[in-house]
């Protein structure tokens, strides 16, 4: 039996070509679909979202495969018998860089250095380091593991937070009580209604004096008002590569509050990441063509 797989584009068609059972075929999003859509049972989406003309052309459909780890645009949208898998796997190790690349910027005043080139001046000052730093990774799915793995070598004493306590990892509802003993609260979680706004006031000030707040997950899981309003006080920093509302606009209080600093969603965007990506939605579709569930499933929520 083979499985009919529609695919966005031609990465997906070169990924999938040698897989046994499996006939990629190629679809361009707002054209007609191709004919071999009504045979169809797995949809790799590209940038569009789920909508109900969509699933109305594919009669077939029994799994949705996604190209990015989050799952949060597709929840609650996707038809009865039909299963969703993520692509958990293929962008913690670069995430998990440029939350490394973010720390070192803020701790070493790379930027300050950056500005006195500029103006032609040599000017040399002490710094902080990242050495000897507490780190609370909150989500300890593969994004917390990968930047545990790989922020630990910098002599930093690395706790995780989970949904459930288990070894190594710290129950969800320990957190508040964790956040003081911390110089660095990194999210990695997944866009749920339970983690949306959990890092709120009390969360904010619960953390130390001097601790950095880094968003590597979704803007919406930071109640942004509530950190504007904290940042005021100058008493912790932020670093976040997710802003809600996103793209950030112009004028919006967090581009000028204090301790701020502002990337645009580009802690995934490397070279490679479409390559990473297609390796894991090749493992999770021949998986499926053999008869097996695929490992990224989304149960739930997550």
């Amino acid at each position: 039996m083979t499985v009919t797989v529609l695919v966005p584009d031609d990465d997906g068609l070169a990924a999938l070509s040698e897989l046994p059972g499996v006939h990629a075929v190629r679809y361009k999003w707002g054209q007609p679909l191709p004919r071999e859509a009504v045979q169809a049972e797995v949809l790799i989406p590209g940038a569009h979202r789920a909508t109900d003309e969509l699933f109305d052309q594919l009669p077939n459909l029994r799994l949705i495969q996604l190209l990015s780890a989050g799952a949060e645009d597709w929840i609650g949208t996707v038809p009865d018998g039909v299963l969703l898998s993520t692509c958990r796997g293929a962008h913690g190790g670069s995430t998990a860089e440029w939350v490394i690349a973010a720390l070192l910027s803020v701790y070493r005043e790379l930027p300050s250095y950056t500005a006195d080139q500029a103006a032609g001046r040599w000017q040399r000052r002490t710094s902080d380091t990242l050495q000897g730093k507490r780190i609370l990774i909150v989500g300890a799915g593969d994004l917390g593991q990968q930047l545990r793995r790989r922020i630990e070598p910098f002599d930093t004493k690395v706790s995780m937070v989970g949904l459930s306590a288990r070894d190594g990892v710290h129950a969800v509802s320990e957190l508040r009580g964790l956040l003081g003993f911390h110089d660095v609260v990194v999210l990695m979680v997944p866009l749920t209604s339970r983690t949306r706004g959990m890092a709120d006031a009390g969360f904010f000030a619960a953390m130390q004096d001097g601790a950095i707040l880094v968003n590597a997950a979704r803007g919406a899981v930071v109640n942004t008002d509530a950190l504007v309003e904290e940042l005021k006080l100058e008493r912790i920093r932020a670093v976040l590569d997710v802003t809600d509302p996103e793209p950030l606009p112009e004028g919006h209080p967090l581009w000028t509050s204090p301790g701020a600093i502002v990337y645009p969603h580009i802690g995934g965007a490397v070279h490679g990441t479409r390559k990473r990506s297609y390796a894991v939605v090749a493992a999770e579709i021949a998986r499926y063509a053999g008869g097996e569930l695929p490992h990224n499933l989304v149960h739930g929520e997550y």
